[in-house]
């Protein structure tokens, strides 16, 4: 699982982009845990990467 910080620097974005796609339903599908942090799963990212593709 990657963590935001993770996601953030493979698709080279701020966090605050991050957010704001995640206020739009835009973001990737994330996990959160108990301690409030966000998990990305590889797989939900490559899911959204494809879709992307799809739509272009």
């Amino acid at each position: 699982m990657l963590t935001l910080a993770d996601l953030c620097a493979e698709l080279q974005i701020s966090r605050s982009t991050f957010y704001d796609w995640r206020a739009k339903g835009r973001a990737p599908r994330c996990l959160k845990l108990p301690n409030g942090d966000l998990r990305i799963r590889r797989a939900d990212l490559d899911r959204w990467l494809a879709g992307l593709e799809d739509a272009a």
